[in-house]
């Protein structure tokens, strides 16, 4: 029986996933250890490209699996985490902007086993979550480019501090949606009419972004 092109993991996409997850201890050694601000704008420079390289690459070679599917999002809210938590011990940002963002994450996430446990499917993947994921990500190396009391600080702070409210607020009202999308499927019978799945570049459901 011929298997399932979805199953495969040895892939291009999925290797570049990988990279990008290892990429997040350097990122942490950097900004924790020698605090080396510009090498660590570089490996977050290099992981969203990888972000948009991956998808991409999966398309054009259809190298689309269920493994990616998991990879790809988990990279992605893992830089954020592991960003989120460098920078309250840094100072660069409050630590209840991190506790809002990832509660926000945590209350989300302990929605899906619930839906599961019910018959339903996952959340229905949002542009909102995805703009609101790209913005802290656009957000986080300006946020670094802007310590210090250089011109090119000055210059982007202001930026840095737009893309992090925006992104920050996009991410809430994205978790609220999806909270009440959670509630929706808790008034209807379990099994009867699923939260929509989505299709993703792997060709499986993605979590919400």
């Amino acid at each position: 029986m011929p298997r399932d092109p979805a199953d495969r993991w040895l892939t291009i996409p999925n290797a570049l996933s990988v990279l990008r997850l290892l990429g997040v201890l350097l990122f942490l050694y950097l900004l924790l250890g020698p605090r080396a601000d510009g090498w660590a704008v570089v490996v977050l420079v290099l992981a969203g490209l990888s972000d948009w390289l991956d998808g991409k690459v999966a398309r054009w070679l259809d190298q689309m699996s269920r493994l990616g599917a998991l990879l790809d999002p988990a990279a992605d809210r893992l830089y954020i985490l592991a960003t989120l938590v460098a920078f309250v011990v840094r100072d660069i940002v409050p630590w209840w902007v991190a506790a809002v963002l990832v509660g926000r994450e945590l209350v989300v996430g302990a929605c899906l086993p619930v839906l599961r446990h019910r018959g339903y499917g996952p959340f229905e993947v949002s542009y909102l979550g995805k703009g609101a994921t790209f913005n802290l990500l656009y957000a986080f190396p300006m946020l670094l480019l802007a310590q210090g009391t250089s011109t090119a600080a000055e210059v982007v702070r202001p930026v840095a501090y737009a893309f992090m409210v925006w992104g920050g607020a996009l991410y809430l009202w994205s978790g609220a949606l999806y909270v009440y999308q959670f509630s929706l499927a808790l008034r209807r019978p379990p099994g009867v009419v699923p939260v929509r799945r989505v299709v993703g570049r792997s060709g499986s459901e993605d979590p919400p972004s």
